[in-house]
């Protein structure tokens, strides 16, 4: 059991310091893990970013999640959740349109007139405050690795096993603090697990950019 955000945070970084990162940039997904994600990298002195995937909703129910999306047109499906809902991804073609516009409406929101950090060659540490089905998860690390870093880590405090093991592959190092077989959702894992703002996310990111 984490106590907030910033005592995962706390946890995390200490694990991450044992880790090689040159060149080290951490990135959060907000909102949670931006919060996660500040105190990372302000216990390591490195600099911190946002990247913004989002999750791409079935037809006539938008929370069930069959895949996710990022703002350069990654897609990552649940392929099969499609076969069963009998959907093929042209069908959602148009929800992709719509969810890259609102990532890019968050991205500019959040990180104001700043251009966004150059990755290639760099040590990317992508940082969530937890990961249920993980889909959102896969979109940000597929879009980081087509930026051309040295090295990417994935690091959170809280997953499932199974979804742990489907993100192993796509990075270089993979930190998790837990990974509990009963597992429900994330939320379950914080005594205070309470909504992020946006303007908290903006000013974490201006704080981490100043520092």
């Amino acid at each position: 059991m984490f106590r907030d955000r910033v005592d995962a945070g706390r946890r995390l970084a200490a694990r991450l310091a044992e880790e090689d990162r040159p060149g080290g940039l951490v990135l959060g997904i907000p909102r949670g893990g931006v919060v996660v994600a500040a105190v990372v990298a302000a216990e390591l002195a490195l600099p911190l970013d946002v990247i913004v995937p989002r999750k791409i909703g079935a037809p006539g129910n938008p929370e069930l999640a069959v895949g996710a999306v990022t703002q350069d047109g990654t897609v990552i499906y649940n392929e099969q959740l499609l076969r069963r809902l009998g959907l093929k991804a042209e069908d959602l073609e148009g929800q992709v349109r719509q969810q890259i516009k609102e990532i890019e409406r968050r991205t500019a929101l959040y990180r104001g007139s700043g251009a966004p950090p150059a990755l290639a060659g760099r040590t990317a540490i992508l940082i969530d405050d937890g990961i249920a089905t993980g889909y959102t998860v896969f979109a940000a690390l597929r879009s980081l690795r087509r930026a051309g870093p040295h090295r990417v880590i994935l690091g959170v405090p809280v997953a499932p096993p199974e979804t742990l093991e489907r993100l192993r592959p796509e990075v270089d190092q993979l930190v998790c603090l837990e990974a509990p077989e009963d597992f429900y959702a994330v939320g379950q894992f914080y005594l205070h697990f309470d909504q992020n703002s946006d303007q908290e996310v903006i000013d974490l990111l201006r704080a981490g950019r100043n520092a």
